[in-house]
């Protein structure tokens, strides 16, 4: 089957996926974790138990506040210590329920067997109230909550759904290592989801480079209706929602619009995983798949994580010489995360851990701007980085919003491509915050 790609810009990258044969390992279980009530884009949930309260594994620990919002469930049995705000290490305080771990008991009603379950409700309500009652969210990094994406609004439609299992980001393996070895339940899942959505075109896209992958999922949908595998080309960000779309379908979604404006309705695989858990299986998002990688001499690998694991703990676990460290990032070094502190916790969004070396931690230095264009030839978005530089520079929103800043998808080509080392992503992140702030005060 031919490879398919998006229409503009994007660059080559050296993937460094050297954990992309390294199967998933469920990582020893953690004395304390502590889990924040907001995983998700949204309200945060409200948190229905108190310190002192005893909970099992999957015992609702917030409800969801609204409808733009997500459960949370305890992800270690034990007794709850604390509820209070703690530095989430990126900057800023956020509620979070710490538990302490007596054993590992779960709810009654979670199937923790490895058997496979294929037969599918018809009853499209009953399979979206069990999504809700999971807590899932995008786990590709946006965090949306799945409900909300499944749930078609009025004047809508979907004829195509996109299982994103790109993974463009370097060194990060955890969506590799899901296809491979949760292939028929990934398969399943879509089918679900094909199922509220009231359509029969799941495509799960996938890099050309992922072979292993691609073989294997191609000989599960044969005995599936509904689910196809499409190879696209190995270019960052194949995986932007956007550019994925455009790959895919051939179909522009317009700036200011959402993929159901063009029909289409994109997942995340690990997503879709977690579709199915909640769905067969009566699993609740209690813990993800995450990639620990980098360049410090060590081994990278593939964990099975509970959510609210300490960051540090897992690093430890990997004996990791932190004295070498000079930065640690939550994702992957495109589009990641620095983080601050080594307390901060895995969350549902959390698809890797990325630890660089303090030499390789440094930032360049910059020079002056050549104006060569290759910061426009690489926006997979059709945008002007330097102009934009220049409009944030001069706090010019008006312009700002000229250049269409917020349909930036900060992937960072901008600023790799640039001979100068200037930072254009800081300009965008910085542009779009201003942008923001202004919107909620009008």
């Amino acid at each position: 089957m031919k490879t398919k790609t998006f229409a503009l810009g994007g660059i080559h990258l050296n993937k460094h996926k050297i954990s992309a044969r390294i199967g998933i390992e469920e990582l020893d279980l953690p004395d304390v974790v502590y889990i924040p009530v907001k995983q998700h884009i949204g309200a945060p949930a409200k948190i229905v138990v108190k310190s002192g309260d005893k909970v099992k594994v999957g015992t609702l620990l917030a409800e969801a506040d609204g409808k733009v919002s997500a459960r949370v469930v305890s992800s270690i049995s034990g007794e709850v210590c604390k509820i209070e705000e703690i530095n989430n290490g990126q900057g800023y305080l956020e509620t979070v329920i710490t538990i302490k771990r007596e054993g590992d008991e779960f709810e009654d009603n979670m199937d923790m067997s490895d058997k496979i379950i294929s037969e599918i409700s018809d009853n499209r309500d009953e399979l979206l109230e069990a999504i809700k009652n999971a807590g899932i969210v995008g786990m590709g990094g946006a965090g949306f909550p799945t409900p909300i994406k499944s749930e078609i609004p009025e004047g809508k439609k979907a004829d195509t759904l996109i299982i994103n299992g790109i993974e463009c980001e370097p060194y990060l393996t955890a969506d590799c290592r899901l296809m491979e070895e949760k292939s028929e339940q990934i398969v399943i899942g879509a089918r679900i989801l094909n199922k509220i959505l009231g359509i029969q075109n799941a495509i799960i896209a996938i890099d050309e480079n992922k072979r292993r992958s691609i073989a294997r999922l191609r000989h599960i949908t044969k005995e599936y209706v509904g689910v196809n595998v499409q190879p696209c080309k190995s270019i960052y960000p194949q995986g932007g929602e956007k550019q994925l779309i455009n790959a895919i379908t051939g179909r522009e979604v317009p700036s200011g619009k959402l993929p159901i404006d063009v029909n289409c309705v994109v997942q995340n695989v690990a997503t879709v995983y977690a579709v199915y858990e909640a769905v067969q299986k009566h699993i609740p998002l209690f813990r993800r798949v995450l990639t620990v990688s980098g360049n410090i001499d060590w081994n990278p690998c593939n964990y099975l994580v509970r959510i609210g694991t300490p960051i540090s703990f897992i690093l430890e676990k990997n004996k990791i010489q932190m004295d070498k460290v000079g930065k640690v990032l939550i994702g992957g070094p495109m589009m990641g995360q620095a983080i601050s502190s080594l307390d901060a916790p895995v969350t549902k969004t959390t698809s890797g851990i990325t630890v660089f070396s303090e030499q390789t931690s440094r930032k360049p230095e910059t020079t002056a701007c050549i104006r060569c264009g290759k910061c426009v030839d690489s926006c997979p978005m059709g945008l002007m980085p330097l102009n934009i530089r220049q409009a944030v520079e001069n706090n010019d929103l008006n312009e700002m919003k000229k250049l269409h800043i917020q349909d930036c998808i900060l992937c960072g080509c901008c600023s790799y491509i640039c001979p100068a080392k200037i930072p254009l992503l800081d300009y965008c992140k910085i542009g779009k915050y201003e942008l923001t702030k202004q919107s909620k005060k009008a």
